[in-house]
């Protein structure tokens, strides 16, 4: 798999049917190893090793209705109240980063009311706060730790 810009992790990983699988330790299984899964399974890394955000607190892969239609959101982190701090969006790393992204993660959190958001291919990242009285979002150097919130 392709050098993401992050931090070096140590990941699981097996094969089965002549596909690779890594272990994902927030599903607590093997999934299989997409790009964006790559991409992913090293956000989730970073937000736990890097960042100090909970376990506990990190949901991946869920439902989320937009619209009335069902879709999947990446990654969301709740606070210690259970509401949801963080909404990440993960792109395989050939996907650019464009408007079309940023649309696609203010539409799930029309839904999911974040605080802040995440918008990663893996290669390029961006954060932003969520600025709901004005309905913008505020660009960010880098997501608060786990402390913060």
């Amino acid at each position: 798999m392709q050098q993401l810009n992050f931090p070096s992790y140590s990941f699981r990983f097996k094969n089965s049917e002549n596909k690779p699988y890594i272990f994902d330790e927030i599903r607590k299984k093997f999934v299989v190893l997409t790009p964006e899964e790559w991409v992913r399974q090293h956000v989730v890394r970073y937000l736990i090793d890097n960042k100090k955000y909970s376990k506990s607190f990190i949901n991946v892969e869920k439902l989320v209705k937009v619209n009335g239609i069902n879709k999947r959101y990446d990654i969301v982190v709740f606070d210690s109240k259970g509401n949801i701090f963080l909404l990440i969006e993960c792109k395989a790393p050939e996907v650019p980063i464009s408007q079309k992204t940023f649309d696609q993660i203010a539409q799930y959190n029309l839904v999911l009311k974040a605080s802040y958001l995440m918008v990663t291919n893996g290669l390029n990242h961006y954060f932003c706060q969520m600025d709901f009285e004005n309905e913008k979002y505020l660009f960010l150097s880098a997501l608060p730790d786990f402390k913060n919130y």
